[in-house]
């Protein structure tokens, strides 16, 4: 199997970044192993699912976001779970967490979502995290793609633990909207669930079709890190993409603030 290629920007301006979605429930787990697993993936942006909500949350998601090389971009609490973490080199144009619709007798849900921009590639980012009950996820997927057309944005790319396999109506609903980029360029392993005995996709990263996907996947081999390490960081296996996003226009009269 091929490397996945590494993060870069083209002469054109446009860029290939990496970009990791991965459960890490709440930080119960052996968090240097994960913070192993993440660092040895490289990515430009990390797309959490069930980072800290409780007691010092934003000091437990500060530390991991240090421990791995990255900062914290938005999310955590105050998107119900979700969050997103970037390496220094994205600037950040705007970033907003919003509380999907409560269903009675649910778990809050949440979207982590934020603008960036990689040399002269713009980019909408979405960490999501959907609901166990199939009516109320099917909801989350179609106000999700309504929140990706109001983002203003040419270029996206979705993360998350859609709770569902590619077969389900949401995932496919999702696949309809995006790329699955998991399908677009098979790379790696194909199963996110249970880290201990992986048998099920119920994760992934999905991408408008403009953004040209170079491989997903769940990684096979990484530096430092060993099988003990998957399976003792979380109950998920990461997902891993490489993509390239073209250059994208920045709004007339926006002044970015990262």
């Amino acid at each position: 199997m091929p490397p996945l290629p590494n993060s870069r920007t083209e002469s054109d301006g446009s860029a290939v970044i990496r970009v990791l979605s991965y459960n890490i429930r709440s930080l119960r787990d052996d968090t240097d192993a994960l913070a192993r697993v993440i660092t040895a993936c490289a990515p430009d942006l990390v797309l959490l699912q069930e980072s800290p909500l409780f007691f010092r949350w934003r000091k437990k998601l500060a530390r991991l976001a240090a421990a791995t090389g990255q900062v914290i971009l938005t999310g955590g609490g105050t998107a119900a779970g979700p969050a997103i973490l970037c390496s220094l080199r994205a600037t950040v144009e705007r970033t907003e967490d919003v509380l999907l619709p409560l269903t009675r007798g649910e778990f809050r849900r949440g979207l982590a979502t934020a603008v960036v921009r990689f040399a002269g590639a713009r980019l909408g980012v979405v960490s999501c995290h959907l609901s166990l009950d199939r009516d109320e996820r099917h909801d989350q997927g179609g106000l999700l793609l309504d929140r990706l057309a109001g983002m203003g944005v040419e270029h996206a790319v979705v993360g998350g633990d859609i709770n569902e396999r590619p077969q389900g109506r949401t995932f496919a609903r999702l696949a309809a909207g995006l790329q699955d980029c998991r399908t677009a360029a098979p790379w790696g392993a194909e199963h996110t669930f249970p880290s201990t005995g992986p048998d099920r996709r119920i994760d992934g990263i999905f991408a408008t079709r403009d953004v040209r996907v170079l491989g997903c996947g769940v990684p096979n081999e990484l530096p430092g890190v060993t099988g003990s390490d998957l399976r003792a960081a979380t109950d998920h296996l990461p997902v891993l993409a490489a993509l390239r996003i073209p250059v994208g226009q920045i709004p007339v009269g926006q002044i970015p603030v990262g």
